[in-house]
């Protein structure tokens, strides 16, 4: 018998409104269920959580929800689901490492340390760019000219992209519904729409595109011109206002340029602050990091950091920021730019990144990942590869 017919079959007096609000719960919770759950050896599971879900929820609609719920309960044949399943834990977070000279990405536990899948993929993997929970993984293999994307859950490739010359850096946009990849030798940005694999743009930004940051709202994307960038592009993904209303709708799978700023400096890599009014840039030739205005390009901070160049990553209200030749690791106010602690890290940790509770950084020069906690407390140093190039923090 269907879940919908044993509600029909239990129905109480004058429980119509709330059996249907109760009805659409359990269909919302079994459709936005994994899609892992199409397989019949973990479907029930996945049913009992959701129905847990629905128990949960019912109750709280009005003082005859209860009885709704127990009419949930009835209707699938079970008093109330495992504690087991109502008490089961996310999976732990990941870093996601490229390990560049042997040719694989690899997935480590935290704060274990623990290597649990080597996946291969095309010669010289440099960037990742990955889904916080579950989505994508993309791989940009510079020597091979290819772009992997990746299902995060399963860690099979869904399609690989070749027509690179020397393609560098992925970003997803704020909404993960795209990538976007520099390819320097072509000075191009690739738009990649996800829910269907197709490249929707190609647009040339400038010759050496390399480092890329989108604006936390996706209006706004700024491209540095090279690894020692004297200028940088923006782009915006609206369209021109004469044609589009007061306040047009950002459109990520076009993006197109609107002019070009000059830090002032070499610069390397760039990222918006969260609130999106600052861009913060690094340099590639001295020790500080600068924050300019989103809006005037103005300077607004600088932040000593050590030796570049520098990287850098947000988490809430934080920034964090490493020195690979200084062999530093910094968490740092994003507001006012304010140094809150300083930790040592492997030579030649550049890349890092900041979530779930952990931030981890890979050393290109000695091939170890560095696990630390949000205070910069180090936790582990795990040797993984010849050379760990790039990271990133996500779940299954």
């Amino acid at each position: 018998m269907s879940a919908e017919r044993a509600l029909e079959r239990f129905r109480a007096p004058d429980e119509q409104q709330s059996e249907n609000r109760a009805w659409a719960m359990v269909r919302a919770a079994y459709q936005d269920r994994d899609p892992a759950t199409e397989h019949g050896f973990i479907r029930r599971p996945f049913a009992i959580a959701a129905t847990a879900v629905v128990i949960a929820g019912v109750g709280a609609l009005s003082p005859a929800g209860a009885t709704v719920g127990r009419l949930v309960d009835r209707a699938f044949q079970r008093s109330r689901a495992p504690q087991s399943v109502l008490t089961a834990r996310a999976p732990s977070p990941q870093a996601l490492v490229t390990d560049e000279q042997q040719n694989r990405l690899l997935v480590v536990d935290l704060p274990g340390g623990r290597v649990v899948r080597s996946v291969p993929v095309p010669p010289d993997p440099e960037d990742i760019a990955s889904s916080e929970n579950g989505g994508v993984v993309i791989v940009v293999s510079s020597q091979a000219g290819k772009v992997t994307i990746l299902n995060r859950n399963t860690l099979r490739v869904i399609r690989t992209f070749s027509g690179f010359r020397r393609p560098h850096i992925a970003a997803l946009s704020p909404d993960g519904s795209y990538a976007y990849i520099t390819d320097d030798a072509r000075g191009t940005l690739t738009v990649i729409r996800l829910n269907d694999m197709r490249i929707t743009a190609t647009v040339a930004v400038g010759p050496a595109a390399h480092h890329l940051a989108f604006s936390p709202t996706e209006r706004t994307v700024w491209v540095a011109l090279g690894e020692t960038a004297e200028q940088i592009s923006t782009l915006t993904t609206v369209a021109s206002r004469a044609r589009t209303p007061a306040r047009p709708a950002a459109d990520p799978g076009h993006p197109h340029v609107i002019g070009r700023f000059a830090p002032g400096f070499p610069a390397h890599d760039l990222a918006f602050s969260p609130d999106g009014r600052s861009v913060w840039i690094t340099s590639a030739t001295g020790p500080d990091v600068t924050a300019f205005s989103t809006r005037t390009h103005r300077m607004l901070f600088h932040i000593p950091v050590g030796a570049p160049p520098q990287h850098i990553v947000f988490e809430g209200r934080y920034a964090y920021l490493t020195s690979g030749y200084g062999s530093t690791i910094e968490k740092v106010s994003a507001t006012s730019g304010k140094v809150i602690t300083r930790a040592g890290a492997p030579y030649g940790s550049f890349e890092l990144d900041a979530a779930d509770g952990y931030v981890v950084s890979s050393s290109l020069l000695r091939g170890t990942l560095a696990v630390y906690t949000p205070s910069l407390k180090l936790l582990r140093v795990v040797k993984l590869a010849p050379a760990t190039r790039e990271v990133a923090i996500s779940r299954p």
